[in-house]
């Protein structure tokens, strides 16, 4: 599916080679014809905002979104587990899923970013990529808000997304999404208050290193479904 790869592209950190193909990731969208017409008009006017827009400063705002805001985090299981323990099972099954089905990925992200996730959806027939995209459907819809609350035209990107699945958001876990902190970039003091969490374990005897986590018995193709359509933090006493 080109339009999950176009809307992958759209999503990564704006550089020189993504911004002269804009004009090829426009195209694939508009004829593969997936969307509906609201949606590709939202994508259209991103795809014109970044092609209008200072490489330096597009890079900048990217990064006061996502990479500074935890709240505008486009690591999926950010949304989930935060940084608790719990995470690096999740890590583990995503990775295992690309690794079962052929495909490793080659960018230096962790499996849960979006555009990576993203990649590889776009490389599974239409059915599986639209069931996969659905998934995630609560942190999506939690992410347009926020991004539409600051009018900044990446939402047209969540919105797509949702579109294309047809998924519908758990009324629940979408409330306790909305629940969380969201500071904007320049609150320095809530961004750290928001930033606080269980520290993450690595190496011997870790969830991350050995594969091997409190469900272990059950598949973990199945974990890491259950994971992706959650969206209250596990550290809240609310199992994913």
């Amino acid at each position: 599916m080109r339009t999950l790869r176009a809307l992958a592209a759209l999503l990564a950190y704006p550089t020189q080679p993504m911004i002269d193909a804009l004009d090829e990731i426009g195209q694939a969208i508009d004829r593969e014809n997936l969307l509906p017409a609201r949606e590709r008009a939202a994508l259209g006017r991103l795809v014109d905002d970044l092609r209008g827009g200072d490489l330096y400063d597009l890079q900048e705002r990217y990064g006061l979104l996502f990479d500074r805001t935890r709240s505008l985090s486009l690591h999926l299981f950010e949304h989930v587990h935060g940084e608790s323990r719990d995470r690096g099972q999740a890590m583990v099954d995503l990775l295992k899923l690309y690794q079962d089905s052929g495909w490793m990925p080659v960018a230096n992200e962790l499996p849960d970013f979006l555009p990576l996730f993203l990649e590889y959806a776009s490389t599974r027939q239409p059915a599986e990529a639209i069931a996969l995209v659905g998934q995630p459907a609560n942190v999506l819809a939690a992410l347009a808000e926020r991004l539409a609350k600051r009018q900044s035209a990446y939402g047209a990107i969540m919105t797509a997304l949702l579109a294309l699945s047809k998924a519908k958001p758990d009324a629940a876990a979408l409330a306790a999404l909305r629940a969380e902190p969201d500071p904007e970039p320049d609150d320095l003091a809530a961004l750290d208050a928001a930033w606080t969490d269980e520290e993450v374990t690595f190496g011997p005897g870790s969830n991350i290193a050995s594969g091997i986590g409190t469900d272990a018995a059950s598949c973990p193709v199945d974990r890491m479904a259950r994971r992706l359509q959650a969206a209250v933090p596990s550290d809240k006493g609310v199992s994913p």
